[in-house]
């Protein structure tokens, strides 16, 4: 059922509690999409990066080679904090006016550990490898589910914000030209400008505008893409254990809200019922926090995956572990 729902889509989202296997599940995925023929890029926004252990290579910010037709990336967001700011005080130091130079870099000190800034960044990151790739399905590996939560809610906010700086950009050029078809004394020369003066501010405004209207343009299509079920779905995966299972519950609700689609909830490592007394009962355990999740998200397809002998490592071993993937059944599914 996972391959088929990622066969379907153009963006998928791996997502879930740190350590419950998102990395693999992403991997194997976009794996077995490669196999099938299609062009895929795997893309990790974790920190904690386990997309190069994972392939025993070393992967970075630029796309590179994994398997046939199938290419990797990490977004590193400390990098690419820095390289937001960093464009972000270049276009601000050309905007505003010399003396203010201070003032923009002490903004920019302070934004770096601001709340939501690392998001903001990874978002812009994200929204430019959705527009420059030359894929068929973009595979994202996502950060744990409170980073993942955030950063899914962030192009709705951010059109809002970047609609409100317009709004209110539309309502001084209004204003200044009030002014200056009312100026019969030079009143208004005090306040608007004159000759040169009026004519760098013009410009400035019109660039600023500018960069505002692009930024509305990337948001609104990110956003359109996300709530896009057609294109786009997110999978939840998870341990069949207490903490992952209240998470999965959360970050179900949280992605609703964003309007996001969870097309499917994955618990890996389930420990097998016929393997000994000790797995039995470990399993009779797992149950009753599946049954939890499956009170609460009756709707929301649920595969199992087995608990495995062997480390998931290396492409043969993802190979085998899409065959896990490709053979589990789905129960539950969407209300009729």
């Amino acid at each position: 059922m996972l391959l088929e729902l990622a066969a379907q889509r153009q963006v998928l989202f791996v997502g879930g509690k740190g350590g419950v296997g998102k990395t693999a599940v992403a991997s194997a995925v976009a794996l077995a999409q490669a196999r099938a023929g299609r062009r895929v890029l795997v893309v990790s926004t974790d920190p904690a990066h386990n997309l190069g252990h994972l392939w025993e290579r070393q992967v970075g910010d630029r796309e590179v080679a994994l398997a046939p037709g199938l290419d990797g990336l990490e977004i590193d967001p400390a990098r690419t904090t820095d390289e937001h700011l960093r464009e972000v005080g270049h276009t601000l130091r050309r905007l505003m006016p010399e003396h203010l130079s201070r003032e923009v870099d002490k903004h920019l000190a302070l934004a770096r550990d601001a709340p939501g800034t690392h998001e903001a960044a990874v978002l812009e990151r994200l929204a430019e490898v959705l527009e420059s790739a030359d894929h068929d399905l973009v595979v994202f590996d996502t950060a744990p589910s409170g980073h993942t939560a955030r950063l899914m809610s962030l192009p709705e906010t951010m059109s809002a914000w970047t609609e409100g700086l317009l709004r209110r950009q539309d309502r001084s050029a209004r204003f200044g030209a009030a002014l200056r078809g009312l100026d019969d004394d030079g009143a208004a020369a005090s306040i608007v400008g004159t000759g040169r003066r009026r004519d760098q501010r013009a410009d400035r405004d019109q660039e600023i505008r500018r960069i505002l209207l692009r930024r509305r343009t990337r948001f609104t299509q990110l956003r359109d893409l996300l709530a896009d079920d057609a294109r786009t779905a997110f999978v939840i995966v998870l341990a069949a254990e207490r903490l992952p299972a209240l998470e999965t519950i959360e970050l179900y609700g949280r992605l609703l809200r964003s309007g996001v689609s969870v097309g499917a909830l994955v618990v890996n490592k389930r420990s097998p019922a016929d393997r000994g007394e000790f797995l039995a009962r470990r399993r009779a355990q797992e149950q009753v926090h599946l049954d939890t999740v499956r009170e609460a998200l009756p709707h929301v397809p649920l595969i199992e995956l087995p608990l495995l002998a062997e480390d998931i490592v290396g492409e043969a071993a993802l190979d085998r572990f899409a065959a896990e993937i490709g053979g589990a059944v789905a129960t539950g599914g969407p209300r009729r």
